[in-house]
């Protein structure tokens, strides 16, 4: 489904990624592991628009979708729950959602909205309150179902556990394996090596902008270079 090859992104005259190959398959979780600083967030970006390459292409379903900007590239069918969360804190909880789906012109819209608050109840509880309100957790939701909201092929997530707390963190992840078994594809950002290499078929390891490893999630999991580097020799 994504397919991405020699990828450069630069911020002025430093180059956060040298040249990044990675593929996701259709109906599948993949996930990019790497410390602070590695490219991560730089190569989400990069893919959903927000940053422009310096070089090489990514292509969406056989398309190059390269430097074509986030609302068009939205529109094709990737959506980015971003790191941090970027929820609307003064607009109410369903005005939140409904800018997921701020493109769409179908009849569809209201349906969606009963779907993600019925997958997330607190959302249906509490649409009416502020989105800076939420707890962390529920922000973490309510961007999730915001990228949901325009029904995405492709689901970007980057840092979906970042700062949450251990009982929140288990939620989330079972959250995306549902999504994925609905029949989203996901890429996965995150720092907590264990979840991610559990919930995902395949896996990227990123270094100052480039990518070191890449193999099966399960294999990169009994990989002990990888456990020490990631997880303090501890196995996933």
């Amino acid at each position: 489904m994504l397919e991405v090859r020699g990828l450069s992104t630069s911020y002025g005259s430093i180059k956060a990624l040298k040249g990044v190959d990675l593929d996701v398959e259709e109906g599948t979780i993949a996930c990019i592991l790497g410390a602070n600083g590695a490219g991560k967030t730089t190569l989400m970006k990069t893919v959903s628009g927000l940053l422009p390459p310096a070089g090489g292409t990514i292509s969406f379903r056989g398309e190059d979708i390269a430097g074509l900007p986030p609302d068009r590239i939205v529109r094709k069918g990737i959506a980015l729950v971003p790191e941090g969360r970027a929820i609307l804190s003064r607009m109410t909880v369903l005005e939140n959602l409904e800018m997921g789906a701020y493109h769409r012109k179908d009849g569809g819209i209201m349906k969606d909205l009963d779907a993600v608050m019925a997958r997330f109840p607190v959302l249906g509880a509490r649409k009416e309150q502020r989105g800076g309100s939420l707890s962390g957790g529920e922000q973490q939701m309510l961007a999730i179902a915001r990228a949901l909201m325009s029904r995405p092929r492709l689901l970007l997530m980057d840092e979906p556990s970042l700062g949450l707390a251990p009982l929140v963190v288990a939620d989330i992840f079972r959250i995306v394996r549902e999504i994925n078994a609905e029949g989203t594809t996901v890429l996965l950002v995150e720092q907590n090596a264990r979840q991610a290499l559990k919930v995902s078929s395949r896996a990227y390891v990123l270094e100052t902008g480039k990518i070191v490893h890449a193999g099966p999630a399960a294999q990169l999991r009994n990989d002990p270079k990888i456990m020490e580097a990631y997880l303090g020799g501890r196995q996933a």
